[in-house]
């Protein structure tokens, strides 16, 4: 049985639910660097249920892992400087944990390939997906694979064994009507398996249910800008059990949150300009909960992963 963080597993936070405006640094946030204590311009997170954390340390050309708690972080996949050999990455954009084959899935971006690397002492991985501009993958509980394609707008579904995957999502060239995507960059799938799609290009998130021909927006879709109604080259995206999506509104340097059918959204953190102090994010691109409702964001232009805890004020 595969157990991925599905919306079954998130907090059920209300639309009342208030996070503290300061975050607490919890990796990296020592400079950009390559040293254990300091991150690369991480681009995306996995967290696990012990809230270690395997972060896609894109310009380090490694995924690190970081305890709760710990000062810094562990090489466990890459490390080797950038390149394209087995035992390298180049640019890592996303990491997930196959649990049931007890490895890491890697989106390869520099190298244009999604890889398996073991988690047990892995030395080397092996491309399961080639020639493909993938900045996006997850997981549902029955072991489908979900990648992005941004260069031909679509996401596809993978199965082991599948040599093409199917498509999902878009797939009808780039456009912005409700069938077509412009740079999927990011991807959460629910219980139901409906797809949260951060359809980058188009400055929105898309809702892609199973079996659809075309997508509904929820977040966004109003053109670029930093109007509570609009993002601004969305990244991360997550959603919770009610349904609120969750958004790394990258280019506004903030998180939102949209309700259903809500036609603008709410700044839950980063509201303030792009910076690096506690209540200031730069770039912010991937982001998640824990099960208290606590708020991580990958800080991407401050080498660093930030941490909101849910006020309970």
């Amino acid at each position: 049985m595969y157990i991925i963080l599905v919306s079954s597993d998130l907090p059920n936070l209300g639309m009342d639910a208030k996070w503290k405006r300061h975050g607490i640094t919890v990796a990296g946030g020592n400079g950009q660097g390559s040293r254990n204590n300091q991150l690369s311009n991480p681009y995306s997170f996995y967290i696990d249920e012990d809230e270690t954390m395997y972060i896609a340390d894109s310009k380090n050309h490694r995924i690190v892992e970081w305890k709760c708690g710990a000062p810094n972080g562990d090489i466990v996949a890459g490390g080797n400087g950038a390149g394209n050999q087995n035992n390298q990455l180049n640019c890592p954009a996303r990491v997930i944990v196959d649990k049931v084959n007890d490895s890491f899935i890697i989106s390869d971006l520099g190298n244009k390939r999604v890889i398996r690397w073991p988690r047990q002492n892995g030395t080397s991985g092996q491309t399961i997906i080639s020639n493909i501009t993938c900045y996006g993958l997850t997981m549902d509980d029955e072991g489908h694979l979900y990648v992005c394609d941004s260069d031909k707008h679509e996401v596809r579904r993978w199965k082991v064994g599948d040599t093409n995957g199917i498509v999902v999502a878009g797939g009808n060239r780039q456009g912005n009507q409700l069938d077509q995507l412009s740079q999927p960059c990011n991807i959460f799938v629910d219980g139901e398996s409906s797809l949260y799609i951060s359809d980058y290009g188009n400055h929105r998130v898309m809702k892609w249910m199973k079996s659809a021909k075309e997508g509904i927006v929820v977040a966004g879709g109003r053109g670029q800008g930093n109007k509570r109604r609009q993002l601004f080259s969305p990244l991360g995206v997550t959603v919770d059990r009610l349904g609120n999506v969750y958004v790394a509104d990258q280019c506004n340097s903030r998180i939102m949150r949209w309700s259903k059918h809500a036609i603008q959204g709410s700044i839950i953190v980063g509201d303030t300009n792009l910076g690096a102090e506690a209540n200031q994010l730069h770039y912010p691109v991937d982001l998640s909960f824990n099960k208290q409702g606590n708020l991580y964001v990958i800080d991407y232009g401050n080498h660093r992963v930030q941490k909101f805890n849910i006020d309970s004020t």
